[in-house]
């Protein structure tokens, strides 16, 4: 297990993978300790190869269990002397279809792991990031979150979640140091995204396909700014003014387009 030995450092949930694994790229290129942690152990292996033991901590980790994510806390730490520079709430999972076709099961998977995860990584991570000076909580959130889209309802109503929750605790947090942001992603080139849906990405505007290093970057940029929510692309922050300002007309243009106007993918 490496030690950050006084460099930053940055904890990535949803790190093996996409656009966490961006990010641990990006940050440890930029010379910071990079806390990896995951549930896909070969893909956390080889992104170890690739960083270096030395330089971060690399972990199993299911998000959905508290006891464990506190044990990882805790590793963390102990590497950090108790420092957290980013903490990087980025796993998740999407599983669609319309609502009614839905199972319980599959229901409950996507709200524990793309919201109630969130909420209990971030109790965890408190303690360090207020002792942190300058330290940001920064989460994934979702283009589903500018307005509820079909076919993917309960994790659009996740990603609002994140949203909220990350506004909320922007102004909480003030009092102690911590800055809180997301990012707002639109169709991002990962594994998780289906051929069928990468092929059919327009080329241009707001749903086009993006890699997925621009949310690895808008991580970097949200830690050297005050800025709350970071839309990947930029365009969507346009689309989320609109739904704000007329929900109606998002509404019938979605129902005449076949239900999504775009979509979400990240991770």
């Amino acid at each position: 297990m490496g030690q950050a030995n006084g460099r930053k450092s940055i904890f990535i949930t949803g790190a093996a993978s996409g656009m966490g694994r961006e990010t641990a790229l990006l940050f440890a290129r930029e010379g910071w300790f990079v806390g990896a942690f995951d549930v896909q152990a070969d893909l956390l292996k080889a992104l170890e190869a690739e960083i270096g033991a030395a330089n971060g901590l690399f972990q199993l980790l299911d998000v959905t269990d508290r006891e464990a994510y506190r044990a990882a806390v805790g590793a963390f730490a102990a590497a950090t002397g108790g420092k957290l520079d980013v903490l990087f709430n980025n796993a998740g999972i999407g599983r669609g279809g319309p609502y009614e076709d839905m199972s319980w099961d599959d229901v409950m998977a996507v709200i524990n792991v793309n919201f109630v995860a969130v909420l209990s990584g971030i109790h965890l991570a408190l303690p360090l990031l207020k002792a942190t000076p300058g330290s940001l909580c920064f989460s994934t959130s979702s283009s589903s979150a500018t307005f509820g889209m079909a076919g993917i309802a309960v994790y659009s109503a996740t990603k609002h979640a994140v949203k909220g929750f990350t506004e909320a605790l922007s102004i909480e947090m003030k009092a102690h140091g911590v800055r809180v942001a997301d990012t707002l992603p639109g169709l991002i080139d990962t594994p998780l995204l289906p051929d069928t849906a990468k092929a059919a990405a327009p080329k241009e505007g707001m749903w086009r396909l993006v890699p997925a290093r621009a949310v690895a970057e808008a991580v970097w940029g949200a830690y050297h700014t005050d800025k709350i929510h970071w839309y990947v692309p930029p365009e969507l922050h346009d689309f989320d003014t609109q739904a704000t300002a007329a929900p109606e007309a998002i509404r019938d243009a979605m129902a005449a387009s076949g239900g999504i106007l775009g979509g979400a993918e990240n991770e």
